[in-house]
């Protein structure tokens, strides 16, 4: 599978993840919700800014990490990772009882390739390749490749 991360514009996320600072997303929920428990090692993720249709930047999965169930204490901790070089609101904006930490590693600029918006679209897509995302190429998208296995 392939992943399409939508990164923050106003934390500018793609360029810290650009210029090597930011090595590790994070995505949460009170319960397990995408991409937890549905991104592996090997795998790539794709990134665009927020609010753009352009997608700008790919990288290869190199570490998971789903944590349920935390308390207050182990959420601080995990979102301290130097690797996620998350600001103060972000940690307030990801504290949450289930969280998906994804490292990546070979980080390289793309495109731009231009993405299909389509309005049942979440945060972070999973898919079967990027062209069923792509102007001219994409599918219908729904979240069969989003459940668990």
């Amino acid at each position: 599978m392939v992943h399409v991360v939508y990164c923050d514009d106003k934390e500018k996320v793609l360029e810290k993840i650009l210029d090597g600072t930011k090595t590790m997303v994070v995505r949460g929920a009170a319960g397990r919700k995408i991409p937890h428990s549905r991104v592996f090692g090997g795998e790539t993720l794709y990134f665009m800014k927020k609010g753009s249709a352009k997608i700008l930047a790919k990288a290869t999965v190199e570490s998971v990490q789903n944590l349920v169930k935390l308390t207050d204490d182990e959420i601080t901790s995990a979102l301290a990772e130097p690797h996620l070089a998350l600001s103060e609101k972000q940690k307030t904006r990801w504290h949450k009882k289930c969280l998906c930490l994804v490292g990546f590693k070979d980080v390289q600029p793309i495109g731009p390739l231009d993405f299909d918006h389509q309005g049942n679209m979440d945060d972070w897509l999973i898919i079967e390749k990027i062209e069923d995302v792509l102007v001219g190429t994409s599918i219908p998208y729904n979240y069969d490749n989003s459940k668990f296995k």
